[in-house]
């Protein structure tokens, strides 16, 4: 595997972990939020690589894709510790064996003939992934569990807008991507309006998803495609920008007294 370049790593999870829990100490909210986090990976890896074969800051994209791989290994491994029944632990390991093939691929020399391989692997391990947070949630049977998740869901879909973006500035400008790229930010404005409506909101939680939404509201001007105009580099800054943000709500939400 590709060397961890250790800045890049740190600067990962200062982005993306602001709080550490060790698998002994998660609750289920907290395995929820990490779970979720695992579903914002697979997309930011396929953007990282797809970075890298735009060389688009190409050594920031190699970092960000060495620190992402590591994280979702290491959570993936924390998870499996946490797991609190069978039905979760098979979904783990279904996570683990889908991981495999991604990870070939990533970490293999960046090759455009790979992408929509690497696209096509990371859709399997995103739904996987995905079933994971869900039973998560199902187990924890309350609305914070629903929150998180759905708060933990947008961090997801900031690098899934991103990846698809990219895509089509590389010359994918063909089905699924595109149909995919709307859904995403459609999917996104929806859920934002979701948790700004929540009663459960704190006055904190609530001030951050009003930053949410004046940076989405910059992000959609900028974000809508226009045949053959692209301005990626300023696309991906603003997903990072608004990834970082939910985190913070995600982990907010995460803290809050489950009921």
């Amino acid at each position: 595997m590709k060397r961890i370049n250790l800045i890049g790593l740190i600067a990962l999870l200062a982005l993306v972990v602001p709080v550490v829990s060790f698998a002994g100490q998660l609750t289920l909210a907290e395995g929820i939020n990490k779970a979720g986090r695992q579903r914002m990976l697979t997309q930011r890896m396929v953007k990282a690589y797809v970075q890298m074969g735009m060389d688009l800051r190409y050594r920031k994209s190699e970092r960000q894709l060495n620190a992402a791989i590591y994280l979702f290994e290491s959570q993936l491994k924390e998870l499996q510790q946490f797991s609190a029944n069978p039905e979760i632990k098979a979904g783990l390991s279904k996570v683990r064996t889908l991981w495999k093939p991604v990870k070939k691929i990533l970490t293999a020399e960046v090759d455009r003939a790979r992408v929509e391989d690497l696209r096509a692997e990371a859709e399997l391990l995103l739904k996987a992934s995905h079933e994971v947070v869900l039973m998560l949630q199902e187990l924890s049977g309350t609305s914070q569990g629903k929150l998180v998740n759905l708060a933990g869901r947008q961090r997801m879909l900031s690098q899934r807008i991103s990846n698809l973006y990219l895509l089509q500035s590389w010359g994918f400008e063909k089905e699924p991507y595109i149909s995919d790229y709307n859904k995403a930010l459609n999917e996104f404005d929806h859920a934002l309006k979701q948790l700004s409506a929540a009663p459960e909101n704190t006055a904190k939680i609530a001030e951050n998803l009003k930053e949410v939404s004046l940076q989405w509201g910059v992000f959609q001007h900028s974000a809508r495609l226009k045949k053959g105009e692209y301005i990626p580099a300023l696309i991906t800054r603003s997903a990072d920008k608004i990834l970082a943000q939910m985190n913070v709500i995600t982990g907010m939400y995460a803290q809050l007294p489950g009921k």
